[in-house]
């Protein structure tokens, strides 16, 4: 493997796995805080995708498109969260389990209503369109470097959010013992209300950051919601800095096995969870 190929794949790795983080980083907020196993997680993606599809072909914007689809999607997840999610904390596992997957039913049938079944793509805005040369013969876009340093601000902010702040507090304290915060005068059913937007619109970020790189597709939110569960057990439940390092591992392990071990390209991801949990069964930054 030459050096340029390596550059190549190497970004390539990081880009994919900073698209899985914010991905994975929802789920295992909602996971760990609420409790929820969310199944329509992938569908939240997908919607994602979807909606920056739709809003660039009335603003021919990406980056407004953007902020006016994390708007719709942050008060989407928070109008999801009091008419059907919020029933479900003092429920078994099973019940989230059967209400998320109708969740992605229910989803999944209102895309081919609005959009079909065709495949779309989402045009690179002209000012990201050029590409940086990495060696003499290779070049690299400019576009999937903006992609990960978007995920490292939102990575960033995320960690500000949760670790510096009042809300994140409340969030930390109604994850440890919600009973005790209620006491305390947490208003813990509105702090789960606004996690569980939070989750919904990392999802549909990373949808929507990820449209111009690849098709918008029915069913794309499938396979990524499959591989952000590997990504949060590898992490370890409830850790977003779990998250973050999982998701690195997977996305240059899926990477990196498609070129060099193409025949087992699809066994390489649950091959690093599986030594990972034979190793830390709890994952890399989980609690015992």
């Amino acid at each position: 493997m030459d050096i340029s190929l390596f550059l190549v794949l190497a970004l390539n790795g990081i880009q994919y796995g900073f698209l899985l983080f914010l991905v994975a980083s929802g789920l295992t907020l909602v996971f760990g805080i609420m409790g929820i196993i969310n199944l329509a997680h992938g569908a939240f993606y997908m919607l994602g995708a979807y909606t920056v599809y739709w809003l660039v072909g009335y603003t021919d914007n990406l980056f407004v498109a953007i902020v006016l689809g994390l708007v719709i999607m942050l008060a989407f997840g928070y109008l999801l969260e009091r008419s059907a999610i919020s029933f479900l904390y003092k429920r078994d596992h099973l019940y989230q389990v059967l209400l998320t997957y109708g969740l992605i039913l229910v989803l999944d049938e209102m895309q081919r209503i609005f959009w079909g079944t065709d495949f779309y793509s989402v045009p690179v805005p002209q000012i990201l369109s050029a590409s940086v040369p990495l060696t003499e013969t290779q070049d690299y876009p400019v576009y999937r470097l903006f992609i990960s340093v978007m995920c490292m601000a939102v990575a960033a902010g995320l960690y500000l959010l949760i670790g510096r702040t009042r809300l994140g507090m409340m969030i930390r304290a109604g994850a440890s013992n919600r009973e005790m915060a209620q006491v305390l005068g947490v208003d813990i059913g509105r702090v789960f209300a606004i996690v569980f937007s939070i989750g919904v619109a990392l999802a549909a970020f990373s949808g929507m950051i990820g449209a111009p790189v690849s098709s918008v597709y029915p069913g794309m939110g499938e396979q990524i919601l499959i591989v952000s569960f590997v990504v949060v057990v590898i992490g370890g439940i409830g850790s977003v800095k779990g998250a973050f390092v999982g998701a690195m591992l997977i996305g240059l392990a899926d990477t990196f096995g498609q070129v060099l071990l193409p025949d087992f390209a699809s066994v390489v991801v649950y091959a690093v969870m599986a030594v990972v949990l034979l190793w830390r069964p709890q994952g890399l930054f989980g609690r015992a």
